[in-house]
């Protein structure tokens, strides 16, 4: 008969002490599991407990169905928010939540577990039923508010999830095939030197069969050659088949149409920039956050580091309202290639422009010329990145726009171009204002001032007219963007914190 062992009682100091590394957000919400009495436990190695408390990657969390809703409550008690996976990439006994530990700035991604799925990481298709066993023998941790999975657990866990999860047929173990090899060998020799080989097989047998228990040990105790492993990978798949969700057949065709979906949502997310789901969307629909400033001011280094923080675990699109040194669009590129050798035939640039040489003659023939052109070009550009925008939204993206289209102020930062020039057809102004007007009607969710001191921007964008910086730090503060949310922030204070304040308000809105 298998002997289960009694968990340990959950010490009152323990819950409460501050564990070395933890997160606080993650602290707060095993404190409250515990408080109360909630079932459930990190049911991966235990050689990764601490990294995972310390945010470093997903906490998988296996919880009975009898307090599933009670832990997703807690969980949305303590600040985290639930993130649909797209095309069903989840399980459904599996639910993602993400949250945002403000003193540290990180972003949390846990687990939530009501069944023990395992598999390939993009098609999970076995569902072992040992949750009540492994529940029933894990046990607090000396010093952390958690439940672990106990040595023998751990080993045989570890024994079939390698088994059914490193294979070549799933790209993303195939992407970092060494990595998964070198990351089992290293939770295989952390938890063989822990186990109790008698009682590993006493559990392999009573979960699997005698046979295979053995293996498990030789598998675990590193006793197994590789034509061994294999042996004992077929065995194990042949017993388990009976869990599988779905047949081979058919697991084959979903998995391949998983990985096709996984590679295009890569591709889109790195070079395209498409306004299509491939991820994770937003819980309530997708938002425009704009991110807007001086020249100088950190639009473009607070863009990167809220896409590179949100856009691991959120699908996050990235649109450039400018036509400075940010990504173009194919219409606009080669006018952009271009542009030096315009510099080179003008030299310098009429009153009014804010880089560069500046003359103090009005534009003239052939300078108005360019520029109508030009603004036909970066009016038809905007145009189209708003409705992508707009788009991406919709479909529950997170979009992130270095500047904003804006016709509030005239001659100021993302606004008309023609306004600069003194001879211009009427039908062609009213065809570059009704692009930015389109920006109005539909403003963005939220808007992020990075409000600097006109010294600030100078020192920072030397290139910039010094004498009209004033005027635009001024205008900034002006700006009201229809009904957006706008929020200002200081960025004459560190990077790091205006990040985290950018962080902030982002979490807020979603």
């Amino acid at each position: 008969m298998l002997k289960i062992a009694k968990p340990l009682d959950h010490p009152a100091a323990a819950s409460r002490r501050a564990t070395s590394g933890m997160l606080p957000i993650l602290g707060d919400l095993l404190v409250d599991f515990i408080r109360q009495d909630i079932r459930c436990c990190y049911w991966k190695s235990t050689r990764r407990i601490h990294s995972a408390l310390a945010g470093d990657h997903d906490l998988d969390l296996l919880v009975t169905r009898q307090d599933q809703h009670r832990a997703e409550m807690a969980l949305l008690a303590t600040g985290f928010k639930r993130f649909p996976a797209v095309a069903n990439r989840d399980h459904p006994s599996l639910s993602s939540f993400l949250g945002h530990d403000e003193l540290s700035g990180r972003l949390v991604h846990v687990h939530l577990h009501a069944r023990l799925i395992v598999g390939e990481p993009l098609f999970k298709n076995y569902r072992l039923p040992w949750e009540e066993i492994i529940l029933a023998r894990a046990e607090f941790d000396g010093e952390l508010p958690i439940r672990v999975l106990d040595a023998a657990t751990e080993a045989l866990l570890l024994a079939v999830r390698s088994c059914l999860e490193l294979t070549r047929l799933d790209p993303v173990t195939l992407r970092s095939w060494h990595a998964a090899i070198r990351k089992f060998a290293l939770e295989r020799a952390d938890v063989a030197a822990r186990v109790d080989r008698t009682a590993l097989h006493e559990l392999a047998a009573a979960l699997l069969d005698e046979e295979l228990a053995g293996m498990v040990v030789a598998c675990v105790c590193g006793e197994q050659g590789r034509e061994e492993w294999r042996r004992f990978r077929r065995r194990l798949t042949r017993h388990v088949a009976i869990y599988r969700t779905y047949n081979r057949f058919e697991s084959r065709l979903r998995s391949a149409w998983r990985a096709a979906l996984w590679i295009g949502g890569t591709l889109n997310k790195r070079y395209f920039h498409l306004a299509r789901p491939w991820s994770r969307r937003a819980p309530g629909g997708g938002c425009i956050v704009a991110i807007v400033g001086v020249d100088g001011s950190g639009k473009t280094t607070v863009t990167a580091a809220l896409r590179a923080w949100l856009g691991s675990e959120v699908d996050v699109m990235p649109v450039y309202f400018g036509t400075g040194a940010g990504r173009p669009s194919l219409l606009l590129r080669p006018f952009k290639l271009m542009v030096p050798l315009i510099r080179r035939i003008l030299r310098t640039k009429p009153k009014g422009s804010s880089h560069g040489k500046v003359s103090a003659h009005p534009p003239g023939r052939l300078y108005s010329a360019c520029m109508m052109g030009w603004a036909m070009l970066v009016a038809h550009e905007k145009r189209g990145k708003l409705r992508s925008a707009w788009r991406a939204a919709d479909r529950g993206l997170v979009v992130i726009t270095d500047r904003f289209p804006q016709h509030e102020i005239t001659g100021f930062n993302d606004g008309p171009l023609l306004t600069r020039l003194d001879k211009v057809p009427a039908w062609l102004r009213r065809l570059e204002t009704s692009a930015y007007a389109l920006a109005r009607r539909r403003p963005p969710d939220l808007v992020v001032k990075l409000d600097v001191h006109p010294e600030t921007a100078a020192r920072r964008e030397p290139d910039m007219d010094p004498d009209l910086i004033p005027q635009r730090t001024a205008d900034l503060r002006r700006l009201t963007f229809a009904s957006a949310r706008v929020v200002t922030v200081d960025a004459e204070q560190p990077l790091e914190g205006v990040i985290r304040a950018a962080k902030r308000e982002l979490w807020q809105l979603l």
